[in-house]
């Protein structure tokens, strides 16, 4: 069987995997998007330039969407973040947290007006949590009928921004559906990538899954409340971490306590992310 992949350079190529489970990026949701997709017969991972010419022109045109998405975004001037970690890494707390401090400051000057397009392959369960802090919320459930894709693509948030008042927005988060590998591999139109990575995942894993760690400019440590109670290495899980990634900017916190997370609201005020008075600036 044969994986398709893309590397940074947008480059694309299939290498062989003998693991069951691997994911197949011309699922149904990409194969329907124009008639160029009649892929065939989808039962397998079939190989040949063929192949990848038709996979390459799917992510053509999901990064002509994103960038669509980003033109529709600085038109409204709104700063989008795309929220990427596995499952159960804390990213719905995080923001559930986020967006409480930004409810408070709900009658200040520099007050912020945030939307949320909320990924998953089934349920509200995630959207539910983050309902009640003032936000609009496009929810987006990936289920397709062959188990739910594994991330959010371009086209699917481009389907949610519709139903967003964006004129009424000034910070977008994006929480994509909880995965390591293909949310990285998609880009769906935002401005900035952030990773929520929790300690209990191991220091091994930013050599296993570099694309991701390799695609964000911010990392958030999450659970470090559970420091003392683990083997973690902090030291080795910095030098796997800044060997695929050497710019990455790293902030520990604890979405249970609450540690660290006023230097994650710093970040989301920096010019290059969120100015203040709700103005948000094209990146």
């Amino acid at each position: 069987m044969g994986r398709f992949h893309r590397h940074d350079d947008g480059t694309a190529h299939e290498h062989s995997v003998t693991e069951r489970g691997g994911h197949e990026h011309d699922s149904p949701s990409h194969a329907d998007a124009s008639p160029e997709h009649d892929l065939g017969d989808m039962s397998g991972y079939g190989t040949g330039p063929e192949r990848i010419q038709v996979l390459e022109r799917i992510f053509g045109e999901n990064d002509r969407t994103a960038q669509a998405n980003r033109d529709l975004l600085d038109a409204n001037r709104v700063v989008a973040i795309n929220m990427m970690s596995s499952p159960g890494a804390g990213k719905t707390l995080i923001l559930q947290r986020t967006l409480a401090a930004m409810a408070d400051r709900a009658d200040r000057a520099d007050k912020v007006r945030v939307g949320i397009v909320e990924g998953d392959i089934e349920t509200s369960i995630d959207a539910d949590r983050l309902a009640g802090y003032g936000a609009q919320i496009a929810l987006l459930n990936t289920s397709n009928g062959f188990g739910g894709e594994c991330h959010l693509d371009a086209p699917m948030v481009r389907s949610a921004l519709a139903r967003l008042t964006l004129a009424e927005v000034d910070l977008l988060f994006v929480e994509n559906v909880g995965n390591l590998v293909c949310p990285a591999e998609f880009d769906v139109g935002a401005h900035h990538r952030v990773m929520v990575f929790a300690i209990t995942e191991g220091e091994e894993k930013p050599l296993k899954y570099p694309v991701m760690f390799r695609s964000v400019e911010l990392l958030l440590l999450n659970k470090m409340d559970l420091l003392p109670h683990l083997d973690f290495d902090m030291a080795l899980f910095e030098r796997n971490l800044r060997s695929v990634n050497p710019t990455v900017t790293v902030i520990p916190v604890s979405a249970r306590t609450g540690e660290g997370l006023d230097n994650w609201y710093a970040w989301l005020k920096q010019p290059t992310a969120l100015p203040t008075n709700g103005a948000a600036s094209s990146t």
